[in-house]
Formats: C-alpha cells, structure tokens, sequence
C-alpha cells in the first residue's frame, strides 16, 4: 500500500473496518514532500537507532527503514500496533511495542541508547511525550517532530512574546528549538482542524547542577502558573521552600538581575537559570545552619 496514497489510505480503512480516533490524534501523514523535508530534517542514516512515537500505518517508519535506520515504534493503539511490522514485510530493523508512551518506563525504553527521535506526535499528548522524553537523563542528541503549529510556537517562543510558557522555558533549557517548516492540514488524512509544524531540537545541555535544575523546575513551574503576577509578589506567597521575605527575594532578584516587577513569561533563560543557582545555593546555606549544633550557652 502508497502510504502517501489518500486514496489507498482511506480504501484500508474502509475495509478493515477502522476509523481513525481524534482522541488519539490519528491524522495520517499522506504528503510525500513534507515525509521528505522530515527525513533530512532528522539527518536519518543508515544505522541510527530512531524513537518513534506514534506511527499510526507506518508512513515515516517505512521511510526511515529504507535509509537504513533501526525504528523502535511505539503505538497505543493495538490494531495500528498489531499490524505495522507485518504490513511493512517484516523488517529486521523494526521493533513494535504496543503500549501508551506516557506510561512507559523511560529508563528502560531510553537506557539502550537512540541517535534521534523523530515522530508524528499525536496533538492531544504530543506536548507532555516530548517533555518527558527531552528532559530525561537518557535523551537522544536530537529530536525532529511534526506537531500542532501553535504548539511549536511555544517551544520556540522567546520572551516578554504570548507564546512564551513552560515547556518552551523547560525544553530551551538543554535544546536549540528551531522551528523548520509550516504543515498545511491538507497533508493529512483525516484533515486536521489546524496547521502543524516540524520542529527540530538540538541538545547542548546546561551547566546546572542536579540541585540547581530541581531549582530551575520548581521555580519555573510555580511561577508560570501565575504567569501574569509579578514573580516576587508570586514568590512571596509560594509554600516552601520557595517562599521568601521581602528582603531575601530583593537580593536574590538583584543577584540573577531581574527586575521586581517582572512576569515569568519576560524572563530570559539565562535569567531563569541564575535566579535557580541563587535559591539553590540560599537552600544550602539554610540546610547547613539548620543542621550545624547551637552553641551552648554558658551558666554562671
């Protein structure tokens, strides 16, 4: 079968009595350039280990099989799971498991080591599968991915922009973003209500400490939730152990040079990362003086 066919793609689905789930995000890719312009996005090559996440009937897993990468393909949906490798003849290079990404064992699928991910991520969960999979220990060097066009726009979003939240700041942390190309919702099949994007990221890492990136996380998610508010009044409320006095938040703001008045989304990364090492480093300072013995007072 053309899996780039809308013809033939919606002439198996007749027959086998499937109809794709928008819960799921089943919107097949059925644009032969666009399958292109993702392969060499992604750099496929013979011999790279790939994550695919998604593949729905195998439009970019076949494709990425005949340049000769070894695809594991994860698939939540048990008839698309069950019929990929057998409909694709059975390759060597392929690996099928049928299970939910979002609640797979990361350490154990990522431990063995992939070159890239590339996948058509499903809109409803496409956002939380690469954060979880971008931010872990394990991650590949570079991921290459086809989502919602909004969606992109936050992943790249810089700051004081409306784009800007969480998972840009969270993803811009370790990753140069770039956005590669527009996606009409005409390459699907079922068509899309909205346009996509093809995203790629390029790991660089951080030089923040464990402490310091639990820090960044806290910091960042804490603050967006009330993204609008100042950040020093968001902060001078927050539970611990965010929480601080006026005139701890004023010399941790003055040090990471933030002004008080700014919002989470006109903060910069580099901002971010030092207001992280500061309440890290306060969160150390305070640990060793809770820790270290009062000085005994003396009895006359």
């Amino acid at each position: 079968m053309n899996l780039t066919s809308p013809s033939q793609v919606k002439a198996w689905c007749i027959e086998n009595g499937f109809h794709p789930n928008r819960t799921l995000g089943q919107n097949f890719l059925i644009d032969r350039n666009i399958l292109e312009v993702i392969l060499d996005t992604a750099g496929v090559a013979a011999g790279q280990r790939v994550l695919e996440v998604g593949p729905g009937l195998g439009v970019l897993t076949e494709a990425m099989l005949e340049r000769g990468a070894r695809v594991t393909a994860i698939e939540k949906d048990a008839r698309l799971a069950a019929r990929l490798a057998g409909a694709l003849g059975d390759p060597e290079g392929l690996e099928v498991i049928e299970a939910d990404a979002l609640q797979l064992d990361l350490d154990t699928l990522l431990g063995g080591g992939f070159d890239a991910f590339v996948s058509n991520l499903p809109y409803s969960v496409g956002t939380r599968i690469l954060l979880d999979v971008a931010l872990h220990r394990c991650a590949p060097p570079t991921f290459t991915v086809l989502v919602q066009a909004e969606v992109a726009e936050r992943f790249a979003a810089p700051p004081s922009t409306a784009a800007r939240g969480q998972a840009g700041v969270w993803l811009q942390l370790d990753y140069d973003v770039r956005l590669v190309r527009t996606v009409k919702a005409s390459c699907f099949w079922p068509r899309p209500e909205v346009g996509s994007m093809i995203v790629r990221l390029d790991r660089r890492g951080s030089d923040l400490t464990p402490q310091e990136r639990d820090a960044f996380f806290a910091l960042t998610r804490y603050a967006f939730t009330y993204r609008r508010k100042q950040f020093s009044s968001v902060l001078r409320k927050a539970p611990a152990p965010l929480g601080r006095d006026d005139a701890t938040l004023a010399a941790l703001f003055a040090a990471a040079d933030i002004a008080p008045t700014a919002r989470a989304e006109e903060l910069t990364n580099s901002q971010w990362q030092a207001l992280a090492r500061r309440f890290a480093g306060a969160e150390s300072r305070e640990s060793r003086e809770r820790g270290r013995p009062r000085p005994q007072q003396r009895v006359t």
